[in-house]
């Protein structure tokens, strides 16, 4: 995320919560409230955030008024360190599924983002014709073990990544660990196999498919593989998805329709990685399945696969619980980016 100094978030906040507000006003309450700040620092933030794509400068003169260009809810800016600076309990959220949230699944990404992740894919196919199919394969069984061990990780999975490697090459399980972690991971890796192995199936999203892929990743595991019949909380939230079978159905459908008309790959997969961790559809395992369902739509789309291997935990879990309480999607759109950039720049030679 751009990294904004305390004074441009006021700004850029107070003019999202506004719309559009005149310059004259913004200097104004600045040299009263925001560090005493003078008017040619002021305009110079103004200037920061318009040349960033924030905001847009609109007319001449006295007559000027800075507007949010950010026009999709899910993407408003948050101040995500002010956020969490509060606890669970005081922050005033959205507790119930939204079924408005299906509305805003559009225009994701901004058309300089899109021309960036472009390039991005670019350098990642260039890089790939140049490797030998034994490479190629190396590579892969590199991000196949470095994804199920950090996704398994997020899940709270005790295993090193060293423990990890030794695991799907040798099968041989690390003292000291259950084995509900090593099926874990393994079961990762079968589930990035049947991806790699079936990547066409992808280009298309079916209920059908996500319920296919839960249960590879959860075979073994005590996991009921039917559509979740009680209802779940979440730590660290007071969030509550929907209850009830008929609802969570229904909403995949939705999510299935969005995706499957959805052109942009990346854009799928930031789809699939929120919705599903927003819908629950299962008792457990619900993220991990994303997660291999967001790398199952950019490997059929002739992108990179993400390994998550360098997402900090912490920030992870909390784009999602923004996501569930506020419906913003933009940090973890953030995070995706990076990811595809640490990918890019870190495999394939």
């Amino acid at each position: 995320m751009v990294n904004l100094t305390k004074r441009q978030k006021a700004i850029l906040a107070l003019i999202e919560k506004t719309g559009s507000i005149a310059a004259r006003e913004i200097i104004s309450l600045a040299e009263k409230e925001w560090e005493k700040s003078s008017k040619p620092t002021i305009l110079r933030d103004l200037g920061y955030l318009v040349q960033k794509g924030w905001i847009a400068r609109q007319g001449g003169g006295r007559s000027v008024v800075y507007e949010s260009k950010i026009k999709n809810p899910l993407l408003k800016f948050v101040d995500v360190k002010e956020y969490f600076n509060q606890l669970p309990d005081e922050r005033k959220i959205k507790i119930n599924f939204d079924w408005q949230i299906f509305n805003f699944f559009k225009n994701l990404f901004s058309a300089e983002e899109i021309g960036y992740l472009n390039e991005l894919n670019q350098k990642y196919q260039k890089k790939i014709v140049k490797l030998s199919p034994a490479i190629m394969k190396k590579e892969l069984e590199r991000i196949t073990i470095e994804l199920s061990w950090k996704s398994s990780q997020l899940e709270g999975n005790t295993y090193s990544l060293i423990d990890t490697e030794i695991l799907i090459k040798e099968r041989k399980e690390a003292a000291g660990h259950t084995k509900e972690e090593a099926i874990m991971i393994l079961n990762h890796k079968e589930a990035l196999d049947y991806i790699l192995k079936n990547r066409k199936d992808f280009k298309i999203i079916t209920s059908a498919k996500i319920r296919s892929l839960h249960h590879i990743l959860v075979k073994g595991l005590e996991i009921d593989t039917d559509y979740r019949k009680i209802v779940v909380g979440i730590v660290g939230t007071k969030y509550r998805p929907i209850d009830n079978q008929f609802q969570i159905k229904e909403a995949l459908d939705k999510t299935c329709g969005i995706i499957n008309q959805e052109k942009y790959p990346l854009a799928k997969a930031l789809i699939i990685l929120s919705l599903i961790a927003y819908i629950q559809p299962f008792a457990d395992g619900n993220k991990r399945t994303s997660r291999l369902l967001s790398n199952a739509l950019l490997l059929a789309n002739n992108w990179p696969p993400l390994s998550f291997r360098s997402i900090d935990g912490a920030e992870y879990k909390k784009a999602m619980i923004l996501f569930y309480e506020q419906n913003n999607l933009k940090y973890l759109k953030e995070l995706l980016i990076e990811q595809l950039e640490f990918v890019v720049n870190n495999y394939f030679g």
